[in-house]
């Protein structure tokens, strides 16, 4: 059973024709951006996007990524791209599903990994840095304020 998210993002995209191959689908690699677009969306919302991470002295390498197809997207097609964060503490594991933005039907689902890595060190972090986790911790907070 996959974990759910406390925190998401999610993205709207409709497929443009240069990601679509000659049987008019969506090219498997191209679902990778897909996810990015989602996966920044998130960030920006954490107020930890990749300028920060890097302001920060981190970069944030993918070591794992994994994608399960399910129905192929097709030319013109609008999709839903949703991102949720689901471990924060010692690595960023974030969960993904592209749905038919119509529908709501599953086309895709992932999950990526990511870790800290120093910038001045090259050194990988065994703990996500402060930074990352003050800013999960401030979303979570005013998604439990009272609007």
């Amino acid at each position: 059973m996959r974990k759910r998210g406390l925190i998401g993002a999610e993205v709207e995209i409709r497929v443009p024709f240069f990601d679509v191959d000659s049987i008019n689908v969506v090219w498997h690699g191209h679902y990778v951006k897909y996810l990015e677009q989602a996966r920044c969306e998130l960030l920006d919302m954490l107020g930890y996007n990749y300028d920060a991470m890097r302001a920060s002295g981190y970069a944030w390498p993918v070591i794992d990524l994994h994608l399960r197809y399910a129905q192929p997207a097709q030319f013109g097609q609008r999709l839903t791209v949703r991102a949720e964060l689901v471990e924060w503490e010692h690595r960023l594991k974030i969960n993904y599903l592209i749905l038919d933005a119509e529908s709501g039907r599953r086309l895709t689902r992932a999950t990526s990994e990511q870790v800290a890595v120093c910038m001045r060190t090259r050194e990988m972090q065994l703990a996500s840095p402060a930074e990352l986790r003050d800013a999960v911790q401030r979303r979570l907070q005013s998604m439990e304020a009272p609007v």
